[in-house]
């Protein structure tokens, strides 16, 4: 990875994601092989790696003992800090988790209540490197904009964002390079506009009249025909299909964005190293 980005690592349950994320974060270790965090080796460096990071959990488990409070105060002082840390208050106030919130027992918040105040201890002290296992499972729609909009000027600052999910669609908005994992290997890595390229999309075009015999696309599969409307799959150069489709009559078309899931099925389906490799 690179200082500053956000970087999505992908995979189906049980690629290795989350155990990565252990190794990286001094958990577990590894039983071969080297993993760095900030150049520092992941295990005898563990201390100093913490102290510049923020981590995220896929599951949040607080002692039920906390109130909201007094659990992100043990994990200032852990940290070093004596008061608030300096993004806690706004952190708070983005999230929306007021002052009423944090007087109540963790035990008692749902589990939305408890992600936003996971989200905020490995935040509130700015670290330079965010590790985040599916940050945005358990948050509604308009929190997922704020968390985005919270990473996205961390990036403008520096921030290095390593986010682990399942959710293509968070990849997709967030992340400007992503790793497929597939059975603790990585399979590819890039862009997501690099990992597109040459596959297929879909267009679907409507005629204004059922046309019989063959029909010119321009070099397109046609993966479907059903009366006055074709389902193309358009892999090479789009303005031969569109120069094709300018001598028929055409009611409506729609040229769908490559989504992550068909890129995604593309490297995983098939044995291996990597269909799509």
């Amino acid at each position: 990875m690179e200082r500053g980005e956000v970087f999505g690592f992908l995979g189906p349950n049980g690629a290795g994601k989350t155990t990565t994320i252990r190794i990286l974060t001094a958990f577990i270790r590894a039983q071969a092989g080297e993993a760095q965090v900030l150049g520092l080796d992941a295990w005898r460096d563990a201390v100093e790696i913490k102290r510049r990071t923020g981590f995220l959990p896929d599951v949040v488990s607080i002692g039920s003992g906390f109130t909201g409070a007094a659990f992100l105060d043990y994990i200032a002082r852990l940290r070093g800090f004596s008061g608030p840390p300096p993004r806690q208050r706004e952190l708070l106030d983005r999230l929306e988790l007021p002052r009423s919130a944090l007087a109540r027992l963790v035990k008692g918040y749902s589990t939305g209540m408890a992600k936003k105040l996971a989200l905020v201890q490995a935040m509130q002290h700015d670290p330079e490197l965010l590790i985040m296992d599916e940050p945005t499972e358990a948050l509604d729609p308009l929190m997922r904009q704020v968390l985005f909009g919270l990473l996205r000027e961390g990036r403008a600052r520096g921030v290095t964002v390593f986010m682990s999910s399942h959710n293509l669609s968070d990849v997709e908005e967030i992340c400007e390079r992503v790793a497929l994992i597939r059975g603790g290997r990585i399979v590819k890595t890039g862009s997501v506009e690099a990992l597109r390229e040459g596959r297929a999309r879909t267009m679907v075009v409507e005629l204004r009249e059922p046309l019989d015999g063959d029909i010119d696309v321009g070099g397109a599969k046609v993966v479907s025909r059903d009366g006055k409307t074709l389902r193309l799959a358009v892999s090479g150069d789009v303005n031969g299909v569109l120069r094709a489709l300018a001598h028929y009559d055409v009611a409506d078309l729609v040229y769908e964005r490559l989504s992550l899931d068909e890129l995604f099925l593309g490297y995983y389906t098939g044995d291996g190293e990597g269909s799509g490799a």
